[in-house]
């Protein structure tokens, strides 16, 4: 059983909000912009010398690289320091977690790749400011550097921010996104647990038929319209090294806006389904699937237009708003493990098998609803208590 998440302890909420940013302040941003991108890549191009030398590139000697490159650098000296400085901790971080992956053996599949370059037509802007480096005041956010920018308050923040990062999409539109500590907000308690396994043909099975979560097919509906965008865009594709003409940048204007479109209502649904769930239950049996695999198997589109991922982050980070207990269990096996008693098949069952049968109690049942019992089992529940009944079984099983 794997242990569970700490629900119950403040942690830190994310709150975003559009900017409305005028041509003074876009011109700044896109300096402090240019000025992080020049020291990601002279980080990049350095952690890759000193690969091929043997020379250590850690997190001290690349502080003092930032340090050395703004006394000599007028236009680097220019700029804020503090988002030069989360920027090369941001590089730190990377380049640690692909030198951690290289080190236990990885395959290359699941490796974290090594920081790359940023190219200017392709990086988005993204600049990090802690505490120091922003102030909100009047209603406007100010940044160092003598930044302004208006902020549309869609709501209020519940506590003063901790940082800011401050962003910009494929439609060009601006962000500021604030990290602020969340208190826990209790619900009442139900008393009841719930076993959820994910899946493609419904993106989750779970223990109570009416908390599962069909397969929405936000991608499905979207394709014809997506199909055309692209068509426009291949029409209109410049050639390399020529800026693209008015049509290609608005075929590629609308390619953007449908997919950001798709995005947010994948996010909606998973955040409701999420809410409900959490809402109905004390505790939450999931498992921790990474479907990162399944990219590059046959059913790679259904399993990205099911975004498996965006509803299990929605799910753990509802559970941890509200206080709930919420248990991650290991998908290993989940598949041939009978959800009643336990057995395990000699054999992984095919894809194309949907009902499982154990052939040693006799249960017979879908297939993911039988796993969804067993991450009940496995987190240490009893799965009587998922749909207010009582399996077949010894005497004097109760719900934890």
């Amino acid at each position: 059983m794997e242990p569970p998440i700490e629900a119950g302890k403040p942690g830190y909420a994310r709150f975003t909000f559009r900017l409305r940013v005028s041509s003074t302040a876009l011109t700044r941003l896109l300096g402090e912009w240019a000025r992080c991108r020049w020291i990601w890549n002279e980080c990049t191009a350095r952690s890759k010398r000193g690969h091929a030398e043997g020379e250590r590139c850690g997190p001290a000697r690349l502080d003092k690289m930032l340090t050395e490159v703004r006394n000599h650098n007028a236009w680097l000296g220019d700029g804020s320091s503090v988002p030069q400085q989360q920027l090369v901790r941001d590089f730190g971080k990377s380049r640690a977690k692909a030198l951690k992956d290289i080190k236990a053996g990885l395959p290359m599949r699941q490796r974290a790749g090594m920081p790359k370059y940023k190219k200017k037509a392709k990086a988005d802007p993204s600049l990090n400011y802690t505490r120091r480096g922003f102030r909100i005041k009047g209603g406007r956010l100010h940044l160092a550097g003598g930044i302004v920018l208006n902020v549309v308050w869609s709501r209020d923040l519940p506590a003063d921010p901790s940082s800011v990062r401050i962003h910009r999409d494929g439609l060009g539109h601006w962000y500021a996104s604030f990290v602020v500590p969340a208190d826990v907000q209790p619900l009442p308690e139900t008393g009841a647990v719930i076993g959820i396994d994910w899946g493609v043909k419904e993106t989750a099975t779970t223990t109570s038929d009416a908390h599962d979560l069909p397969h929405a097919e936000h991608g499905r509906r979207a394709a014809a319209g997506l199909a055309r965008y692209q068509r426009m865009m291949a029409r209109r594709k410049p050639a390399k090294g020529k800026p693209g003409s008015r049509g290609y940048r608005a075929a590629k204007k609308l390619t953007v806006k449908l997919y950001k479109k798709v995005a947010r209502q994948r996010q909606d649904t998973g955040r409701k389904w999420a809410k409900s769930v959490v809402r109905d239950h004390d505790v939450l049996a999931v498992e921790d699937f990474r479907p990162k695999f399944l990219a590059k198997s046959t059913m790679a589109r259904k399993a990205a237009d099911a975004a498996i991922s965006a509803t299990k982050r929605e799910l753990i980070n509802m559970a941890r708003k509200h206080g709930r207990d919420l248990r991650l269990v290991h998908p290993a096996h989940t598949t041939m493990d009978c959800g009643r008693c336990g057995a395990r098949a000699k054999h992984a069952l095919p894809l194309s098998e949907r009902i499982y049968t154990c052939t040693a109690c006799g249960a017979v049942s879908p297939r993911d609803k039988n796993s969804a019992r067993v991450m009940l089992v496995r987190a240490g529940l009893d799965p009587a208590g998922a749909d207010r009944g009582r399996p077949a079984g010894p005497p004097g099983r109760q719900a934890a």
